[in-house]
């Protein structure tokens, strides 16, 4: 026989382990240029600025 667990895990320390699985959001700041969410710390990927500079081309359609 393999390993086996002693005693019957509890709701409440099954529970306790999970408080850490839940997922969160990604952190999201308002880009004024725009007037939409992005991600923080990268290019915008409509304007193609980063801290005020452009660093990336942007095709238009």
């Amino acid at each position: 026989m393999g390993p086996l667990p002693k005693r019957k895990v509890s709701k409440s320390r099954r529970n306790k382990r999970r408080a850490h699985d839940a997922l969160s959001l990604p952190p999201l700041v308002w880009d004024a240029d725009t007037g939409e969410y992005r991600l923080a710390h990268h290019v915008c990927k409509k304007t193609g600025m980063y801290k005020g500079k452009q660093v990336i081309e942007v095709k238009e359609d």
